[in-house]
């Protein structure tokens, strides 16, 4: 919700996907020219190392690990992992109270790895995609839900008095184009594009339009 979803009539919306659209029009390719594809964390990766995608523009944290084989352009935005359970939960106010509880993140993601390494006390339920954390939030089956902080915004948004965050960001998410590694020319292009985008209030159009 809020970066990319899939709209009633079938098709994606959201910032990620907005931003995906201003590379394309630069590029010469109007919005019907675009072959959208759906990726998760675990597939990003390897959709652009199989050439499967060109660009995976998908609330994508840029970090070392990932630059060992793919490159990116950006950052486009700056994210910061939370935490969110249900509304009427007093036990968990931030990661330090996540020992013992059981939480729920989307496997292959920054914010799942990170409650691997960093809060080993919490016992980690990976899921293929966030959304597939909610229920089990509702069910008691997980005590909390995390990840970027405008994902979960999002997802609270959709299901109003259900969820709610707890705590302050406690990561840096910078989110960036993720393309084939070693085509600098191309992450050139898309870096220039992009900040053309911030000087000419595409970014900000793009931003307002789907917050």
């Amino acid at each position: 919700p809020l970066f990319g979803l899939v709209g009633p009539d079938g098709v994606p919306v959201g910032f990620d996907v907005e931003i995906a659209k201003i590379i394309a029009s630069e590029l010469g390719i109007e919005e019907d020219g675009i072959e959208w594809v759906e990726t998760i964390s675990a597939n990003r990766e390897p959709f652009i190392q199989d050439g499967q995608v060109d660009i995976v523009v998908a609330t994508y944290t840029i970090n070392d690990e990932r630059k060992q084989v793919v490159d990116f352009a950006g950052p486009y935005y700056q994210a910061g992992q939370m935490i969110m359970v249900l509304e009427g939960n007093t036990d968990i106010n931030g990661p330090d109270d996540l020992a013992g509880k059981t939480v729920c993140s989307a496997e292959g993601s920054t914010p799942a790895e990170r409650i691997r390494t960093e809060y080993p006390d919490a016992t980690l339920l990976p899921a293929g995609a966030y959304s597939e954390c909610l229920e089990p939030l509702r069910n008691g089956q997980v005590d909390a839900v995390t990840t970027d902080n405008v994902i979960l915004s999002g997802f609270i948004d959709q299901n109003p008095g259900e969820f709610k965050l707890v705590g302050e960001p406690f990561s840096e998410e910078p989110y960036g184009v993720g393309l084939e590694k070693g085509d600098d020319y191309f992450r050139t292009f898309i870096n220039d594009v992009l900040e053309e985008s911030f000087e000419d209030g595409r970014w900000v159009e793009a931003w307002e339009s789907t917050a």
